[in-house]
C-alpha cells in the first residue's frame, strides 16, 4: 500500500556519520553577541552536532494529516535528538492560523529560535532579513551546510533561488530531486484507455486527436444516461498548463506564475505570454472544448469530494490527476494510461507543466534570537542527506521500516495497522512528513504515489517532451515587490478571470484585442521591467 498523491513529501539526505573527534580543531565556537548569548562548541562534522544538549525553540506549520500527533514526543524527533544532542521544542501551528500567528511572532512577538515549514514568502524573507529579524546563512551554510552546498553546486539555480537581490540567503530550501520527474509533475493527464479500445482509437498525440477522442466518447456515452464526461478535472487550471506545451507558451515552467516565461523570438527577455498569439490560440481551442462539453462544465466549482466521487463511478474518459490505481482501486484506475505532450496545430509539443526542483525557499529561517546558528544551520542540512532522508521519511530501520530485498518497505504494522486505523493514521504516529517537504525529497525514499508503478511509468512517457529549463521563483527588490503586490496582482487577477470568460464563452474571443489593450493600460510596462530585471539578475548570478 502507498500514499496517495496529494500527501506527498519526503526528502532525501546525506550527512556522513563519522565518528566524534574530540579535538578542538572539531568544533566551532557560536560568538557571544553583545554578552548576550553563551558559547556553544558545535562540532563540525559528525553527530552529536553538540556535546552538550541544546534547547531550541521552533515555530512549525503542522499539515492537518499530522493533527493527532505531537512532535514534541515521537519517534522521528525523538531518534534526532538523541542523535545530534538538539533538543527541538515545537511550537506547532495548523493552516488556518498560519499567517496570523507567524505575523504575530514577526511584528512584536516573542520570536522563535527558526521558523520551520512555516511557508514564509520570499518578499517576508527579504524584509525581515534586511531588519536583521533573520540572518544572513550565506557563510553558515558554506561552514556548515556541506550537504546543501553540494546540491547548489550540482544545481546552480537552487543558490539563485535562495539569494536575494542584497546578495544574502535568508533560508534553507525544500528541494525535490532533479530527476525525481514523477513528483515534479504533480497530476499529469490521463485517458480512458478502455473506452479507446471499445472506440478502436489510439492514445491521443495531437490536440487534433484529443479533441476527436473526447467529442467520441461524448458521442458513445459509455456511462450511460448522458453522465459521461469526456475531460474532467478539480479546476481548470492544470488543464490550461497541460495545454501551454502544445501552444509554445508557459516555456520556463509554471512556478513563477503571473504568465510570465521567456520570449522564443529573444531568450534574453521575459514575456509576458498571456497576450501572445499563441496563447490566443490556445483559449480559442479550451473554448471549443467547453462549449460543445467536452469538458465537464462544472470544472470551475467542482468539489474536491465530486470529482472523486465521479471518478469512483468511471464517469471520466480523461483527466489530470495523480495516480488512479492508487487513488480509485485497481478496477476503476487500472483502465487509465497516461498522456504525455499533445502536438499542437502549429508543431509545438513540449510539456511545460513541471515544478521547479526548489519546491519552497523557506524550509528553515533562522533569527536573531537563535543561541546556536551554526548548530542549526547543520541540524537542518542532514535534511539533505541520505542518511537524513531514510529517518524522515521512512524512520528507523527495525522500529518502521525493513529492507527486504534491498528495498527499504514500511513494516506491516505500519502498512496493516489494527482496529480502524487508516495508513496514514498509523505512520503519523511514528514520522511528520506528511503534508509537506522536508529537505530534499528522492525517488529512493519516497513511498507516495508519485512513486508507484503507473505514475513512474506516466513520467518516462513525458520525459522526453520534458522543457529543458525550468525556473524557481526569481527573486526581487523591495521596490519590485511594491509593483508585483499592486500592479502584479491586478494584472495577474484580470488576465486569470478573461482566461476563464474566454473559455466559457462568457466572453467573446472577438473581444481579445480589448482585453489586450486593458491589459497595457494597467502600467504592463512597468510590472514586465520588474521581471525583466529579476531575470537578468538571474542569468548573471
Amino acid at each position: 500500500m502507498k500514499l496517495k498523491s496529494f500527501l506527498t513529501v519526503l526528502s532525501l539526505i546525506f550527512v556522513a556519520v563519522f565518528a566524534l573527534s574530540a579535538c578542538s580543531d572539531e568544533k566551532t565556537d557560536t560568538s557571544e553577541t553583545e554578552g548576550e548569548k553563551e558559547t556553544i562548541d558545535v562540532n563540525k562534522t559528525g553527530m552529536p552536532i553538540v556535546e552538550d544538549s541544546l534547547d531550541l525553540n521552533f515555530f512549525a506549520y503542522k499539515p492537518a494529516q499530522n493533527e493527532d500527533n505531537d512532535w514534541n514526543d515521537i519517534l522521528v524527533w525523538n531518534h534526532y535528538k538523541d542523535m545530534t544532542n538538539i533538543n527541538v521544542n515545537w511550537e506547532l501551528i495548523s493552516l488556518d492560523a498560519l499567517e496570523e500567528k507567524r505575523n504575530l511572532a514577526l511584528g512584536g512577538g516573542q520570536l522563535p529560535d527558526a521558523f520551520y515549514l512555516s511557508q514564509i514568502p520570499n518578499s517576508d524573507l527579504l524584509r525581515y532579513g534586511q531588519q536583521e529579524v533573520f540572518i544572513p546563512l550565506n557563510d553558515l551554510i558554506e561552514e556548515h551546510a556541506p550537504n546543501l552546498t553540494k546540491l547548489m553546486e550540482e544545481d546552480p539555480s537552487i543558490k539563485k533561488a535562495l539569494t536575494f537581490p542584497d546578495g544574502n540567503i535568508y533560508s534553507m530550501p525544500s528541494l525535490i530531486e532533479e530527476d525525481f520527474l514523477s513528483l515534479r509533475l504533480s497530476a499529469r493527464p490521463w485517458v480512458n484507455e478502455k473506452w479507446l479500445e471499445e472506440l478502436n482509437m489510439s492514445i491521443p498525440e495531437t490536440t487534433g486527436e484529443f479533441y476527436d477522442y473526447l467529442k467520441a466518447v461524448k458521442e458513445m456515452d459509455p456511462a450511460g444516461n448522458g453522465k459521461t464526461i469526456p475531460y474532467g478535472g478539480t479546476d481548470i487550471q492544470e488543464l490550461v498548463q497541460w495545454m501551454s506545451g502544445s501552444f509554445g507558451v508557459m516555456n520556463r515552467g509554471p512556478s513563477n506564475g503571473a504568465n510570465i516565461d521567456v520570449d522564443p523570438n529573444d531568450e534574453s527577455k521575459v514575456r509576458f505570454y498571456a497576450t501572445s498569439e499563441e496563447y490566443k490560440k490556445m483559449l480559442e481551442y479550451l473554448n471549443k472544448l467547453y462549449e460543445e462539453k467536452l469538458i465537464d462544465q462544472s470544472i470551475f466549482s467542482i468539489e474536491w469530494g465530486q470529482f472523486l466521487a465521479n471518478a469512483s463511478n468511471n464517469l471520466y474518459g480523461s483527466m489530470i490527476f495523480y495516480d488512479p490505481t492508487e487513488l480509485f482501486g485497481e478496477e476503476i484506475g487500472s483502465q487509465y494510461n497516461s498522456l504525455a505532450a499533445l502536438e499542437g496545430e502549429d508543431g509545438h509539443q513540449q510539456y511545460n507543466k513541471i515544478s521547479s526542483p526548489v519546491w519552497a525557499t523557506s524550509n528553515l529561517v533562522i533569527t536573531k534570537e537563535n543561541p546556536s546558528p551554526e548548530a542549526t544551520v547543520r541540524w537542518m542540512d542532514h535534511f539533505y542527506s541520505d542518511e537524513g532522508a531514510e529517518l524522515y521519511y521512512m524512520g528507523v530501520e527495525g522500529e518502521t521500516f525493513e529492507v527486504v530485498d534491498g528495498e527499504k518497505k514500511y513494516m506491516d504494522h505500519i502498512l496493516n495497522p489494527e482496529g480502524d486505523m487508516t495508513f496514514e493514521q498509523s505512520l503519523a504516529k511514528q514520522l511528520t512528513w506528511l503534508g509537506s517537504i522536508n529537505g530534499i525529497i528522492k525517488s529512493d525514499y519516497f513511498q507516495g504515489g508519485e512513486s508507484a508503478p503507473q505514475s513512474m511509468a506516466a513520467a518516462e512517457k513525458i520525459a522526453p517532451f520534458a522543457t529543458e529549463e525550468v525556473w524557481p521563483r526569481f527573486t526581487f527588490t523591495e521596490e519590485e515587490n511594491k509593483v508585483l503586490q499592486s500592479t502584479g496582482q491586478d494584472i495577474s487577477k484580470y488576465a486569470e478571470e478573461m482566461r476563464d470568460k474566454f473559455i466559457t464563452g462568457k466572453a467573446d474571443l472577438s473581444e481579445w484585442d480589448q482585453y489586450v489593450e486593458t491589459i497595457n493600460s494597467m502600467n504592463f510596462d512597468q510590472f514586465v521591467e520588474v521581471y525583466q530585471q529579476a531575470y537578468d539578475r538571474y542569468k548573471s548570478e
